[in-house]
């Protein structure tokens, strides 16, 4: 006999590339849950599948041009298209939960819809602070779409029957913005595997004849400071004569275009490359190879209070980190990373060099980091709150020896 039925819905990733909602989901099926997804198809992705018994619906996302307009257009697509996925997989069965994802925090009427259908429990997974995006992005406090914004936040929340929050700072945000009740919000943070994500052998054909690889891996939009890379790049290859060091920046998103652009004008080519999204065999040679990994994510309202996957990734392959003096990149990284004043270009490449040329400082700095996963960050220190969450909701009981035997059997 299957477990209680779950509905997981993602808007701004698709799984399993989603790497937080897929171990959510592998931990909710090891524990007895039938979960079902519904979320924008990946590049070649079919409309439905089951993987790893979780039945996926997908569809064909709207692409926005970056416009605030665009963004609207999205969501409402988004939504609608939603929606029918949902109606589509409950012809299999109610759900006993819900679980939205954001950005964008849209879903809440369909919670309260199914909620009046069903009986329906609504859980709200806190990704992203999305007032603070549009804010760190466009600017002000005071426009329209800002206030629409904190208006979806707090009926999403209120809407919650139980909020997850990936840290301190947005589980604050939860009871003082919103007024959800201490108990009915929980941190879970975004662990990274240790099993799965492991240094190994080094490629020495990666640091394309230099001496030294420091590497970055995400997402290259407006508010993640891979322009500060290429501009601490060419502060460190023009202005302090240091040739020696190769830079690999994994990922893509709306300003890849402009910060390839940038790193051309600059005539940094030889020095700084830039691979685009590629598969986790890459991730980890580079990865493997690297003496350290880039976290410029600029102070702005947004990335101050969120958690950054790349930092505890880094961390997970012994690298030390350069970042900026943020509030929750301290509380995930805590000593194995070099904090720089924020925003300052010129500190960011000289904390760069400094520690690429201190090799024990470096080595300290990445054993740190590791034990830190292993022993507090790793996800199966954290899928003990997520699931107990599920199980006070429906009064299921998760076999959480069952689920650790999963995470260490498959490394997933």
């Amino acid at each position: 006999m299957s477990g209680p039925r779950v509905l997981i819905i993602i808007q701004n990733l698709w799984v399993p590339f989603d790497r937080r909602v897929w171990l959510e989901c592998r931990a909710l099926v090891a524990a007895g849950y039938d979960v079902t997804v519904v979320c924008p198809k990946g590049p070649g992705d079919p409309s439905y599948e089951v993987i790893d018994g979780v039945t996926v619906h997908k569809y064909k996302a709207y692409a926005p041009g970056g416009s605030k307009i665009s963004f609207v257009w999205e969501y409402a697509s988004s939504f609608l298209l939603t929606l029918r996925l949902v109606f589509r997989a409950r012809k299999a069965g109610r759900f006993k939960v819900l679980q939205a994802c954001n950005p964008p925090d849209i879903f809440w009427p369909i919670a309260m819809l199914l909620r009046r259908l069903d009986g329906t429990r609504f859980v709200f997974d806190h990704h992203d602070l999305c007032p603070e995006l549009f804010q760190s992005r466009f600017g002000g406090t005071t426009s329209l779409p800002y206030k629409g914004l904190r208006f979806l936040e707090r009926m999403t929340h209120r809407q919650a029957d139980h909020v997850i929050s990936t840290n301190d700072s947005y589980r604050r945000i939860a009871i003082t913005r919103s007024g959800k009740a201490n108990h009915d919000v929980t941190v879970v943070r975004t662990g990274p595997d240790p099993d799965k994500l492991l240094r190994g052998a080094a490629d020495e054909s990666l640091r394309r004849g230099h001496k030294y690889l420091a590497t970055y891996i995400g997402v290259m939009g407006p508010q993640d400071g891979v322009d500060i890379v290429v501009r601490a790049a060419d502060h460190i290859v023009n202005n302090l004569g240091r040739t020696d060091i190769a830079f690999t920046l994994m990922g893509g998103g709306d300003s890849f275009d402009d910060v390839v652009a940038l790193r051309d004008e600059l005539g940094l080519g030889e020095h700084v490359e830039f691979t685009g999204r590629v598969p986790d065999e890459t991730v980890r040679a580079v990865m493997s190879t690297a003496d350290l990994g880039l976290s410029p994510d600029p102070k702005n309202p947004l990335n101050d209070v969120s958690t950054m996957n790349k930092t505890m990734e880094y961390m997970a392959f012994e690298l030390p980190v350069v970042a900026f003096d943020l509030v929750e990149t301290k509380v995930s990284a805590a000593d194995a990373a070099v904090y720089v004043e924020p925003n300052d270009v010129a500190q960011y490449g000289e904390a760069i060099v400094a520690l690429l040329d201190d090799e024990v400082r470096r080595r300290r700095m990445g054993k740190l980091g590791r034990e830190r996963v292993e022993q507090v960050l790793a996800w199966k220190h954290q899928q003990k709150a997520y699931l107990e969450v599920y199980d006070q909701l429906t009064g299921h009981v998760s076999h959480l020896g069952d689920v650790r035997g999963l995470h260490n059997a498959t490394g997933s």
